[in-house]
């Protein structure tokens, strides 16, 4: 499969126009080349929501079934009207004759009476490149500095039909691309678009090409107007239906990655998936076309945009009963041990009692009052930690480290081809949250301490009976850092002792116990002054113990110093440095004493 070729066009000391989210597979294949027209030159029930990215949304599930009010006109903000009136001026000035519409989503959203930074306009008489040049020209005459302009190429072989220009409009990044046109192959009833030389498709064709018809919906900025050229853009919308323009078949196959697009916006919007969009969707061959012909990237794209949004798991369920799971999963080709009948029910039954969870206990459960962006990052990848709990004990052999490697690990990474460091924050959280397991039945209950407390302990460190909670959190928590609450709430969500429980009658009361168990177990841990103990700077260092040791280079013996000085310093969280350092020279001495006697003794 051929790479996506994308040129990139920048005045001297211009911008680079980012790519847009929907396209994080295109950011290596930038290149810059000079140009002679432009010189120099980004359980309870699915339906229950956080709020956007942070937080949780008010009012019970019930509440929030969807009300679809859909505007009659599209309302402008000051910023909108002026680039609109600068890209008239362009047209006017050189008498372009172009008509201007903004499509799909921006139009959409606006309609909804949500505000959207997503303008892509469409050109029914050139090029997007060709109308960026003309802007560039327009800047030049007015005397303003010229915008860089970013071009990704079409590629079919990708499912990317149409050539797409970007510049930096009254510093608004805005997408420009001709309307679409359509032919079909002589042995085929699928449409292809295709455009040769000027050749540009009409707006109502444009329309019909589209993936949903509530994203066919155009803006037209010359006349100010909403078209609605499928006939069915708006009254789907006030319906709250996610359908093709087109038969879905045929539209799915042009490009599959639109079958995940249509359950991301309904999942976004609760809106309901048409039947015969389901039937399509389901179909072997566009599952077939999904997994071969779309890359990992923008598949996983689509799901992180799924995650991250309001309603991930009904997002996950649609895929789930589409039998789209294990096209989107893909898992490796062995593991150990093998994937299990009905995977991809549990899965999905797993995130949707995690966000139950969540949901019920608030948003104080990321990190209240933390940075929104860390807060964010810590509900994303608790969904995923849950979606894959069941397959946490599952490995593989990776062929290039010759070493067993979690199976969640291989979906993250390669299936979605996501960052690195979420596979491995999402194993972290695995692994803690067993942790965690034997930690909150030590903080829940009165059990003896003495078993934990010899793991602790060694020959030289002895931990105070009262203080074997503090030590074996603190120790837990500095490994997980600030995702300690997911792998907390991992824990309480795999935790048995509520299955067996006998007060425990439905899935309301046992949702109910486990709130109440993760609510006793978060304050006993923030009682006992835990929460950002990783930060703590060790009372000694490296260099200290050295010197109280006596020797001049560390090694592994300075290592399990380093060790033990921690434990010491969280079982006594107000000792000094002096105080551990007579600690740890009693300590040698203690033993040196015990030692020398054996000694004697022989």
């Amino acid at each position: 499969m051929p790479p996506r070729l994308l040129l990139l066009l920048l005045p001297r000391g211009g911008l680079l126009p980012p790519l847009r989210r929907r396209s994080p597979a295109l950011s290596p294949l930038l290149r810059r080349i000079p140009s002679n027209k432009a010189p120099g030159y980004f359980f309870l029930s699915p339906v229950c929501a956080f709020s956007g990215y942070s937080g949780m949304a008010a009012g019970s599930p019930e509440q929030q079934q969807r009300s679809v009010v859909v505007r009659e006109t599209v309302e402008l903000t000051e910023k909108e009207e002026q680039i609109f009136r600068r890209l008239l001026d362009v047209v006017r000035h050189f008498g372009l004759g172009t008509q201007l519409r903004v499509a799909g989503g921006w139009v959409r959203d606006k309609l909804l009476g949500k505000d959207s930074a997503d303008i892509d306009i469409a050109l029914d008489n050139m090029t997007g490149q060709n109308f960026c040049e003309k802007v560039n020209e327009y800047l030049e005459l007015i005397g303003e500095e010229q915008k860089g302009i970013g071009v990704i190429q079409c590629n079919p072989d990708q499912s990317k039909h149409l050539e797409t220009a970007r510049m930096l409009i009254l510093d608004i990044w805005i997408d420009f691309v001709n309307l679409r046109s359509e032919t079909y192959a002589e042995n085929s009833r699928i449409p292809t678009m295709i455009l040769h030389f000027q050749e540009v498709g009409t707006a109502k064709e444009d329309a019909h090409r589209r993936d949903l018809t509530i994203n066919s919906l155009f803006f037209n900025i010359n006349n100010n107007s909403v078209e609605d050229l499928t006939g069915r853009g708006i009254e789907d919308l006030k319906k709250g239906l996610i359908v093709t323009p087109l038969p879905a078949k045929a539209t799915f196959l042009d490009d599959p990655l639109r079958v995940l697009r249509a359950i991301r916006f309904a999942a976004r919007f609760n809106f309901t998936l048409a039947e015969d969009l389901k039937e399509a969707a389901s179909d072997e061959r566009v599952k077939s076309e999904l997994g071969s012909k779309i890359s990992r990237e923008r598949i996983g794209h689509e799901i992180d945009l799924m995650m991250s949004d309001k309603h991930p798991v009904k997002a996950m369920c649609d895929i789930r009963d589409l039998g789209l799971f294990y096209v989107v999963f893909s898992f490796p080709e062995n593991s150990t041990p093998p994937v299990f009948d009905k995977c991809d029910w549990q899965c999905v039954s797993h995130i949707e009692a995690a966000w139950n969870l969540a949901y019920s206990i608030g948003s104080s459960v990321f990190s209240s009052g933390s940075d929104p962006k860390l807060q964010d990052e810590q509900r994303r990848l608790y969904l995923y930690s849950a979606l894959f709990i069941p397959l946490r004990n599952m490995f593989y052999l990776d062929k290039r480290s010759k070493r067993q490697v979690p199976v969640s690990s291989y979906i993250i990474k390669h299936s979605l081809k996501l960052k690195a460091s979420d596979a491995e924050t999402v194993v972290n959280i695995h692994a803690a949250s067993e942790k965690f397991a034997e930690l909150v039945l030590l903080l829940e209950s009165s059990v003896d301490v003495r078993t934990l407390k010899e793991k602790l302990e060694d020959e030289y460190l002895e931990i105070p009976t009262d203080s074997v909670k503090r030590v074996c959190a603190g120790l837990i928590l500095r490994e997980i850092k600030d995702f300690w609450r997911v792998a907390l709430l991992v824990s309480i969500l795999s935790y048995p002792e509520a299955e067996n429980a006998a007060d425990i009658h439905n899935k309301q009361d046992e949702l109910h116990w486990r709130k109440e168990k993760y609510i006793r177990v978060e304050r006993a841990i923030t009682d006992l002054d835990l929460d950002g103990v990783w930060k703590l700077k060790p009372v000694l260092d490296g260099k200290s113990i050295m010197g109280v040791m006596q020797v001049k280079s560390g090694g592994p013996l300075v290592g399990t110093w380093q060790q033990r000085a921690l434990k010491w310093q969280l079982a006594h969280p107000n000792g000094t440095m002096d105080e551990c350092i007579e600690w740890m020279k009693q300590s040698q001495s203690k033993r040196q004493k015990v030692e020398s006697s054996t000694r004697t003794a022989f």
